[in-house]
């Protein structure tokens, strides 16, 4: 039963992409024609597909010999899911428009080449505009009191970056910003909130994204969970393995002391549907700790706010959201979450969602950015918070 409903997903989820790539290819068409009357329907269309489920192409698993330009696909795949979500939205709209044209008398002999123009422009900037939201990151400070001692007068500094997604998009370039981005904060601990690789494994090895990775310098040491996209690539235990040997710990329900501080690791949800044992309870995994003592808690999926309280966590650390990462999608994962992106108090609880570092896809953010967590941790007894002066303030662009 459970496979019958995956496949009936899975071919509805086909059908819905191939009749909305249906809809923007016979747009595209009615432009191309308008263009250029002599151009063939049947070269049109075959590019047209090969673009449309380019990213479906080069999620294959190839021969060797075609890999580089399964790559290339997948590429060029991201950026057309971006296309596709511009189309989505922009040209129903378009089509309206032309509708109360008529309805209003106006001529419309030209409309199809006007607006074709006009929401060649908007593309344009949408794409360079998401394209810098992407690739420019921002740090955000949050000031975190928590009623508890570890018998320092100075704050705890915890850098913090989830959803990496390093990959053929996402490389060495972006990561290597992250890694002197987070060492300048010159942090007490780094956390790493899961989705490190976007899927496979094989481009982060290709790369030597391990060798970036390695120079994140933390005085207590650089700690991961797993997300759901280290689940998906299905070599969970090559990357706890290649992580370890540069020094980052992969905790997978496991709970590290660390100066006088519980940092707790969660295997991320997609675990309760993808392993037999499922993942830990939050209950089991605190059983036996002194919670006089600051807890810290990674979960990648921003779930189980009043579980994680009632337990007594006192700060909780998630991703996953990217915060829809391309307008209008932060309407829907703010309905689908309590927090998908920001901070919340739920009584001694401090949540902060991040937003993520790299991209899912396209390299495009639209009220959404690319952003690195700084938190400043405030014990019992601190007297003084760092030099840099500490802001809750966030910027959208």
């Amino acid at each position: 039963m459970k496979t019958l409903r995956m496949l009936a997903s899975g071919f509805a989820m086909l059908l819905i992409l191939g009749l909305v790539n249906f809809y923007i290819g016979y747009q595209g068409w009615l432009l191309v024609h308008e263009w250029f009357p002599g151009a063939s329907s049947g070269v049109f269309w075959t590019l047209f597909l090969l673009v449309a489920f380019a990213y479906v192409v080069g999620m294959i698993p190839w021969p060797t010999m075609v890999k580089p330009l399964a790559r290339f696909f997948k590429v060029i795949g991201s950026y057309y899911l971006a296309c596709m979500e511009f189309a989505i939205i922009m040209l129903p709209l378009a089509d309206l428009l032309y509708v109360l044209l008529g309805w209003m008398g106006v001529d419309r002999t030209h409309y199809i080449s006007e607006a074709g123009v006009t929401l060649l422009i908007l593309l344009v900037v949408f794409l360079v505009w998401g394209s810098i939201n992407a690739w420019s990151t921002v740090i955000r400070t949050h000031p975190i009191p928590i009623d508890k001692s570890i018998g320092t007068s100075t704050p705890l500094t915890i850098a913090v970056a989830s959803d990496l997604h390093l990959g053929n998009i996402v490389g060495n370039r972006h990561l290597k910003k992250m890694v002197a981005q987070m060492n300048a904060m010159k942090p007490d601990v780094i956390l790493l909130a899961g989705d490190v690789l976007d899927d496979s494994i094989e481009p982060f090895i290709r790369n030597s994204m391990s060798e970036q990775l390695k120079q994140l310098k933390a005085r207590h040491g650089v700690y991961a969970v797993l997300g759901n996209h280290e689940y998906y690539g299905g070599s969970i235990k090559e990357y706890t393995d290649l992580m370890s040997s540069i020094g980052i710990k992969v905790l997978q329900d496991e709970v590290e002391e660390v100066a006088g501080t519980y940092i707790v690791g969660r295997k991320d949800k997609t675990a309760e549907s993808m392993e037999a044992g499922g993942r830990m309870s939050v209950n089991s995994l605190l059983n036996g700790l002194d919670l006089t003592r600051p807890v810290i808690m990674m979960d990648h999926q921003p779930t189980g706010f009043d579980v994680a309280a009632q337990e007594g966590v006192d700060i909780l650390l998630s991703g996953h959201t990217h915060r829809g990462q391309i307008a209008p999608n932060h309407w829907i994962t703010k309905r689908l979450f309590e927090l998908d992106w920001g901070y919340l108090r739920k009584d001694n609880l401090h949540v902060v969602v991040s937003s993520g570092y790299g991209t899912w896809g396209p390299p495009i953010r639209l009220a959404s950015r690319s952003e690195i967590i700084k938190l400043e941790v405030v014990l019992e007894g601190t007297k003084q918070y760092s030099e840099e002066a500490v802001s809750t303030k966030t910027v959208l662009i």
